[in-house]
């Protein structure tokens, strides 16, 4: 298979090739510039551009079954610009009845218009995200999620993250074409993604014209209420007295259902548990956007704008370990929800697996606000019903600056450099 000596291994490549081998095509989910294409090719040994070779939208028409020759795994890259090729893919693997056959990579979902068969069967799906601090090498991946469901203390690892470095990169994010990049040219290159996303991609997804200043203004509300679960009124409120701009709620709407399908947002839901309190549970899902600084490139916010609004700064800490926990979730067959009671009392994380187990992680940008996020933690699992819920594995805190630790009552705090899968 190929292989490129720039390639940066990335944590979701044994899960392609181990749902590569399982199945006749694979599907890669993820937004634009995440490295989707890059991790397929290392796995393919032949690619058809879908957005870029002449002969596609001819053949689509007149033979398109001729566009599925080529040596295996076949790379469809940019399937959705014409998704009718999905079922053709599907009969394919039908015939063949073979594993390992196509990749598909796209970075945008096609509506829901448009008929397409499940897949059941045929294909598995890999989702992709930005760029993660151990991909990266900012973390060392010393405490893995691994452990933390398995209960284990903390050795002390001291791994020195400064308030300055987190906001760089805060403000650069986790994109691979931007590895090397300074802060500036990775904020101006964040920046041109947020306007070719309103300009350009909002669009082009449904064939829509969009207004490009109401994509901004929502962008902008969106990325300054990020990590909260703030409704569509609220939204449209925000952009009101913010922006001076209307911004109907069906508009709203449409515009946030363009996000999810260009994957540029990524919400993450309420956890559903039993508790024995009269509180009853919020529903609402936090928003984040897929990458944290695609929110400060919405704002057009810089280093020292951010420097001087901490209290912001650890709305966007929090989403970026969301970030960080999501890719390392999904290692661990995983997914990342929250908690919240009409009490008032949050869990910024809840990391379940497949098989119910789970752990807690509060977010705390400073370490100021260890002992604060450790009452909540106690507090949370207090209200558990313990007849209905299994006890978390771990209790833990992530901080960006400060060591890495378990405290004497069992709660673990820990560096977002220390933390990995």
């Amino acid at each position: 298979m190929a292989e490129q000596d720039s390639y940066r291994e990335r944590l979701t490549d044994k899960e392609l090739l181990r749902k590569l081998d399982a199945a006749g095509a694979l599907l890669i989910r993820g937004t634009k510039a995440c490295g989707k294409t890059e991790s397929a090719k290392q796995f393919s040994n032949s690619i058809l551009k879908m957005d870029q070779n002449a002969q596609v939208p001819i053949l689509m028409e007149t033979a398109p079954e001729r566009l599925l020759i080529g040596e295996t795994p076949r790379l469809i890259d940019e399937w959705q610009e014409h998704p009718k090729i999905w079922n053709f893919v599907r009969h394919e693997v039908d015939n063949r009845k073979k594993s390992a056959q196509f990749i598909l990579t796209g970075s945008a979902n096609p509506e829901e218009s448009i008929k397409m068969h499940s897949g059941a069967g045929r294909f598995t799906i890999l989702d992709m995200r930005t760029m993660s601090w151990q991909e990266l090498a900012f973390s060392t991946g010393k405490v893995s999620l691994k452990s933390l469901f398995e209960g284990a203390k903390i050795d002390v690892y001291d791994e020195p993250t400064d308030l300055e470095f987190i906001i760089d990169r805060i403000i650069t994010g986790g994109f691979p074409g931007l590895i090397g990049k300074n802060v500036r040219q990775a904020r101006d290159l964040n920046r041109s993604y947020v306007d070719l996303l309103a300009e350009v991609d909002m669009s082009r997804v449904s064939n829509t014209k969009r207004d490009p200043i109401k994509v901004r203004n929502l962008l902008r509300s969106l990325a300054r209420n990020t990590a909260t679960m703030v409704d569509i009124k609220t939204l449209e409120s925000d952009i009101r007295q913010r922006d001076f701009k209307e911004l109907s709620r069906p508009t709203i709407y449409d515009y946030l259902d363009a996000l999810d399908r260009l994957m540029i947002t990524e919400n993450q839901p309420a956890w559903s548990t039993h508790i024995r309190s009269s509180s009853s549970l919020r529903k609402a899902p936090k928003r984040h956007f897929t990458d944290v600084s695609l929110a400060v490139a919405a704002l057009g916010l810089k280093k020292e704008t951010l420097l001087n609004d901490l209290n912001f700064v650890g709305f966007l800490f929090e989403s970026l370990a969301i970030h960080e926990l999501r890719v390392y979730a999904q290692v661990s067959d995983a997914k990342v929800y929250h908690y919240h009671d009409s009490s008032g009392l949050e869990v910024d994380a809840i990391v379940q697996k497949y098989n119910g187990d789970w752990c807690a992680f509060e977010i705390k940008l400073g370490i100021g606000q260890i002992e604060e996020a450790a009452k909540s933690l106690k507090k949370f699992v207090s209200v558990l019903d313990t007849n209905n819920v299994t006890m978390p594995k771990s209790l833990n805190i992530i901080t960006g600056t400060g060591i890495s630790y378990t405290r004497n009552d069992g709660i673990n705090v820990i560096s977002l450099a220390s933390l990995g899968y």
